[in-house]
């Protein structure tokens, strides 16, 4: 007697048309992947929600002063000083201390990541897309194009950048800045001048990259197709460096915002009484025998930040690469 449809069973004994619990596995996109991969690392976790707080606060910072009753900034107080005129400690009323000035050093701190995290994602953003321009296109043209490309990389690279900065920070003093207008005093020079001293490094990464894919299937497919040079660059070579730019990115703004604080510590930074957590620093260095809180706090919130960016950009570059 023939078995039904129903009867006949599969190579593993059960029966065709059987209910099975075996569950087809879930398609998952290339970034659903590194999420699964990222969530997995506590530490990067950690550091991940510490950068959105800091990033939440540095937004906010006006909201949270006051919401936490300190002082704005910029106010001096004679009150918040002891009897002598002297800087007084961490107290209820100021958590931090207060600076010669009477200045409450907690909210200073605040302030101080907004200007960080404004600098250095700024000028990152900057370098990295002069650099992957200029990158891909060394990396896909090749010969005359990648060799006059090169050798600008590599003048750029020897340019002396602290130098470059007091230079600038003097010829754009005036209100009206320099090269037109574009950079302006104070934050805009620090601006330009990191990410003029970044774009150089992005553009060999993307260069390197370029070299390597510049020969695989499906660049010659799209080639064959007949799509433009500009089509293949953006639409076939761009989304394949996405990972190594996000890798990039995430180590580049921990330097970045160490560029800051030393180009701050040397006066070339935000001008005063704006708060820099370089420029605190640099004010905290004639009273750290008897004013300790001066240095410790802002070098603390420097120091944490830049090991938060790092651990994540270390997780992510696992991430990335399945391991």
């Amino acid at each position: 007697m023939t078995a039904t449809p129903q009867e006949q069973a599969l190579p593993g004994g059960v029966p065709v048309g059987a209910a099975t619990d075996v569950a087809a596995p879930l398609a998952r996109s290339p970034r659903q992947l590194v999420w699964r991969r990222l969530r997995r690392d506590r530490v990067a976790m950690a550091a991940l929600a510490f950068l959105a707080v800091l990033a939440l606060v540095a937004v906010c910072a006006p909201l949270v002063v006051r919401v936490l009753g300190l002082t704005p900034p910029n106010e001096q107080s004679t009150t918040a000083l002891d009897a002598f005129g002297l800087p007084t400690g961490p107290s209820g009323a100021h958590p931090f201390g207060v600076d010669n000035l009477g200045r409450d050093v907690l909210s200073r701190v605040l302030y101080g990541a907004r200007v960080s995290l404004e600098v250095a994602v700024s000028s990152t953003v900057i370098a990295l897309l002069l650099g992957t321009a200029v990158g891909m296109l060394a990396g896909y043209y090749g010969g005359v194009v990648d060799t006059v490309l090169s050798r600008a990389l590599d003048v750029v690279l020897a340019f002396p950048v602290f130098l470059l900065a007091l230079g600038m920070a003097a010829s754009c003093s005036t209100a009206s800045g320099c090269l037109g207008g574009v950079v302006k005093p104070g934050l805009g020079v620090v601006v330009f001048v990191i990410a003029f001293a970044s774009w150089p490094y992005v553009g060999r990464l993307v260069r390197g990259q370029v070299l390597t894919l510049r020969r695989r299937e499906f660049v010659e497919a799209a080639r064959g197709l007949g799509f433009s040079d500009a089509r293949v660059m953006f639409g076939e070579l761009l989304p394949n460096l996405s990972g190594p730019l996000i890798v990039y990115a995430t180590l580049i703004i921990p330097t970045n915002i160490l560029f800051e604080a030393a180009l701050s510590f040397l006066g070339v930074g935000v001008q005063p009484p704006d708060a820099s957590w370089g420029s605190m620093i640099a004010d905290a260095i004639s009273r750290f025998d008897s004013a300790w809180w001066f240095m410790v706090f802002p070098g603390v919130a420097l120091l944490v930040t830049v090991l938060a960016f790092n651990l994540l950009g270390d997780a992510l570059q696992d991430a990335l690469s399945g391991r």
